[in-house]
């Protein structure tokens, strides 16, 4: 099937940093096959007129925790550690129903903000809360999204001086054997995938360095992608350097944790020899300013970690640290915070943009396929309406995107399909999965 987008603004994110203001974009089943000015002429089974609006590719989200929309709204004013503290009893409670309702939720929440592919993070595994990723899979595929789901885990509670409380960990062969079963299970490597598998030990302060090891050596001899938090807060660096005599990113360069094939959670509280560090490993970094707003955790070094070589995407972390929920808020929030850290040059508008698509599509090794509209790459697309009120006068398309209120999406596509059009979801019924969170998330609570 071929189709055709026209007359939009094309903001392609390609290394040229190509741009058309009124061109097409032609898609032959799941991939692009052609990007240029003015209209296509080739014939097409569906013709979109896109007048008005900004193409860009669709956003890449490199952290979240979906089954966190059950519990939304909880210790709003704590810092991390004491929000996990009373957050990881919630958690405890746990099923695969809940978790289904709440990625369902959080993934059409995504899709209406104009994100194409998340990393989920799930770390949460109590012993009666039945097949977790299944739960997690199934939501994907219902909302019709692409995704790496990143099989975390944790060995370390409360009797060995962690902070989860013992029924939320797993035993070090069994979470490593869970991993692999996972990877088993879902991983596909082909091109194109829909579900990626990737392994993700939760952090320094809840896994053991057993697990952290392991959890290396798995994902190498699988050909898999590594995950962790790291670097969050000023908490995570004084546990630290108490337990092990290091920094994290120290702790995790000594196992082997800092490598083209990971990437990293927040990356906050950076030294500049870490920075350098991360630099020469190509090791990634997941930025997540609201989140990191929300806790107070602080402002991470976007612009040295850029200039070091580190690739740097965006991240929706936890709806329970981010209610939002939504990936484009993002686009906005670090640059903000980047020019209140390093001045008002620390970021333009499109280089925001690239952390949110070609940042984040390095950080999970899909550069190639993903994150910005090339002929040959993915048709994940996001088309944002910049009609109205609230976009008239503003000249530059991409600036309207990244420092205006965000636009409704015309038309988000995943491969090609539609997953929203005209703001609403397609995939799903939006009424149903408000219902199926509510009824999870009060059973949860109770």
């Amino acid at each position: 099937m071929i189709t055709i987008l026209d007359h939009a603004a094309i903001c392609t994110v390609d290394a040229a940093g190509t741009e058309f203001r009124h061109g097409h974009v032609v898609i032959d089943g799941e991939r692009i096959v052609a990007v240029g000015e003015g209209p296509a002429t080739v014939a097409a089974d569906r013709r979109i007129d896109a007048t008005g609006c900004l193409v860009t590719p669709g956003l890449v989200n490199t952290h979240h925790h979906l089954y966190q929309w059950a519990s939304r709204g909880l210790a709003a004013d704590s810092t991390l550690f004491q929000w996990l503290v009373e957050l990881y009893p919630v958690w405890g409670r746990l099923d695969a129903e809940i978790t289904h309702a709440a990625a369902s939720a959080g993934l059409a929440r995504l899709a209406q903000s104009g994100c194409t592919t998340v990393a989920d993070h799930h770390y949460v595994f109590p012993a009666d809360g039945g097949d977790q990723i299944e739960a997690l899979v199934s939501a994907v595929r219902r909302i019709g999204v692409r995704a790496h789901l990143v099989r975390g885990s944790m060995d370390r509670g409360e009797s060995d001086g962690g902070l989860p409380p013992d029924n939320v960990v797993e035993e070090t062969e069994a979470a490593l054997l869970g991993t692999e079963q996972a990877i088993d299970a879902y991983h596909d490597p082909a091109a194109g995938a829909r579900i990626r598998v990737a392994v993700g030990p939760c952090s320094p302060f809840s896994v053991s360095e057993r697990l952290m090891t392991g959890s290396a050596e798995l994902a190498r001899r699988k050909g898999v992608r590594l995950h962790t938090h790291l670097a969050e807060t000023l908490d995570e660096e004084a546990q630290c350097l108490a337990e092990f005599g290091c920094t994290p990113a120290e702790y995790a360069d000594k196992l082997g944790w800092l490598a083209g094939d990971v990437w990293l959670a927040h990356g906050v509280h950076l030294a500049s020899a870490a920075i350098r560090r991360l630099g020469e490993t190509g090791t990634g970094v997941a930025h997540c300013p609201t989140s990191n707003g929300r806790l107070g955790a602080g402002i991470a070094p976007v612009r040295k970690l850029l200039d070091s070589g580190s690739p740097v995407g965006l991240g929706v972390d936890g709806a329970a640290s981010n209610e939002s929920g939504g990936l484009a808020d993002e686009l906005h929030e670090s640059l903000l915070q980047a020019r209140q850290l390093g001045g008002p040059t620390a970021l333009t508008v499109r280089q925001a943009l690239w952390l949110g698509t070609m940042g984040g599509a390095r950080c999970l090794g899909r550069a190639d396929e993903l994150g910005s509209v090339e002929s040959g790459k993915l048709a994940d697309l996001a088309v944002w309406d910049l009609g109205g009120l609230r976009y008239a006068g503003i000249e530059d398309p991409v600036a309207a995107l990244v420092l205006g209120p965000v636009p409704p999406v015309r038309l988000l596509l995943v491969g090609g399909e539609t997953v929203v059009a005209d703001g609403e979801l397609r995939t799903a019924d939006e009424s149903t999965l408000a219902s199926e969170l509510s009824a999870a998330s009060g059973r949860l609570r109770r």
